[in-house]
C-alpha cells in the first residue's frame, strides 16, 4: 500500500500567486500597447491617404466597366428542393415537402437524413442558389442558411437547395 509522503516545509503558495498575477498583468499590459499601436498606425495611414480627386465631366469613360448585375431571384417553380428528415419523427420530410410544393417549389426528393439527430433546421444549397435558399429559409422560418456540405452531387438528386428538418 502506497502512502504520501510528508514534505518537510510547506509550500509558499501566496508567494507563488502574487508572481502569477504580475506576470498576468505584466501581458495584459503588453497586449494593451500592441492594440493601441495597431489602432492607432491604421488610423494614421487612412488619415494619410490622400483624398480622391473630384472627378471632372469628360468625354471618356472610366477603363473599367461596373461589374454585372447578379442574376434575378429565380421563380420558386425552378427551384428543386430536396426534403431531408434529420430528427427522426416518421413522415416528417413528405410533410414539409407537400407544403412546399403548394408554395410552389418543385420538390426533388423526401427522404430520411443519414442520421436522425439534427438539434436544428438548416438550408443549404449549391454554389449559385443562395438568395433562392435565403428565400426558403425567411418562408419557413429557418435562420440557418449554409452552403450544401457533406453531400454528394448524385446524393442531391438534381436538387440546388436542400431542406434538413431537425428537432
Amino acid at each position: 500500500m502506497e502512502h504520501a509522503e510528508q514534505l518537510s516545509r510547506s509550500f509558499p503558495w501566496r508567494t507563488a500567486t502574487v508572481v502569477v498575477g504580475v506576470v498576468a498583468a505584466l501581458e495584459l499590459v503588453a497586449l494593451l500597447v500592441v492594440g493601441a499601436t495597431h489602432l492607432a498606425s491604421s488610423t494614421t495611414r487612412k488619415a494619410a491617404a490622400p483624398m480622391p480627386a473630384v472627378v471632372q465631366h469628360t468625354k471618356h469613360k472610366a477603363a473599367t466597366p461596373p461589374p454585372p448585375p447578379p442574376h434575378p431571384l429565380r421563380a420558386r417553380s425552378k427551384v428543386s428542393v430536396l426534403v431531408l428528415n434529420g430528427n427522426g419523427t416518421q413522415g416528417a420530410a413528405g410533410r414539409e415537402a407537400t407544403a412546399l410544393a403548394r408554395r410552389g417549389y418543385r420538390i426533388g426528393g423526401a427522404e430520411n437524413a443519414p442520421r436522425h439527430d439534427y438539434a436544428r433546421s438548416m438550408v443549404m444549397y449549391v454554389p449559385g442558389w443562395v438568395r433562392e435558399a435565403r428565400r426558403l429559409g425567411r418562408e419557413t422560418g429557418i435562420r440557418l442558411v449554409a452552403p450544401v456540405d457533406g453531400l454528394t452531387p448524385k446524393s442531391l438528386r438534381g436538387s440546388a437547395v436542400v431542406l434538413l428538418l431537425g428537432s
